[in-house]
């Protein structure tokens, strides 16, 4: 679809037009349109102006399926937030340095942006939740690696909302806000070494104050 240079929200046709197009019986259309749903690429609607209309890239799609298999593990119990706090390590971490090895003034301007719009917030509120998701997100877009983009998306729509429910209240504002401040600062200066740093550090204080969390909960 991509090389069609189709995007989201394009209608592609109807199911009689596709399977005229590609000379295929509806079964057979039927069959593979619903594997295209089960992946997020396409979506089908009904009535007047209805049919059959990308819903994501594949790139986003892998992010989708990946985040909905994540979520489905989380609320089974067979991982958990902490496994996913170590994952998020594994993969942040070098995110920040080729975020930073990439990084231009509008990515800068835009981690500054994310910082300052959180700062008017607190942990756990929702501009505060959307200006942090929107730091990290702004790192992965800096990296231009799609599939690394894909993979992070697992972190905002899964780790992030259980984390913040789970230990949002024992985070330090301030703490967290300089911990952003430091990789901004890294990822401006194009200083990779310090961006992995300070990402680590953001991540490993998560990781205590969710040990700390479980710990008081025993």
């Amino acid at each position: 679809m991509e090389r069609e240079g189709l995007k989201p929200g394009d209608r592609i046709g109807t199911e009689q037009e596709l399977a005229a197009e590609f000379g295929v019986s509806r079964p057979t259309l039927r069959e593979g349109l619903r594997l295209l749903a089960s992946t997020h690429l396409i979506r089908s609607t009904q009535g007047r102006g209805g049919g059959i209309f990308v819903e994501s890239t594949a790139n986003e799609g892998i992010g989708r399926n990946l985040s909905d298999s994540i979520a489905t593990m989380l609320s089974t119990e067979s991982i958990s937030l902490g496994e996913l706090l170590e994952a998020r390590i594994v993969l942040e971490v070098p995110v920040a340095g080729l975020a930073a090895a990439a990084a231009t003034e509008d990515t800068a301007d835009a981690l500054d942006t994310a910082i300052a719009r959180a700062s008017k917030a607190e942990p756990g509120d929702r501009v505060f939740n959307a200006a942090d998701s929107s730091f990290h997100e702004t790192l992965a877009k800096a990296t231009g690696n799609d599939l690394l983009m894909a993979f992070t998306r697992w972190v905002l729509d899964v780790l992030q909302p259980s984390l913040i429910k789970h230990v949002g209240a024992r985070t330090s504002k301030r703490g967290i806000l300089a911990q952003h401040r430091a990789i901004a600062a890294a990822v401006r200066n194009n200083d990779v070494a310090g961006a992995e740093l300070a990402m680590r550090h953001h991540l490993e204080y998560l990781v205590q104050v969710l040990r700390k969390t479980d710990a008081g909960l025993r």
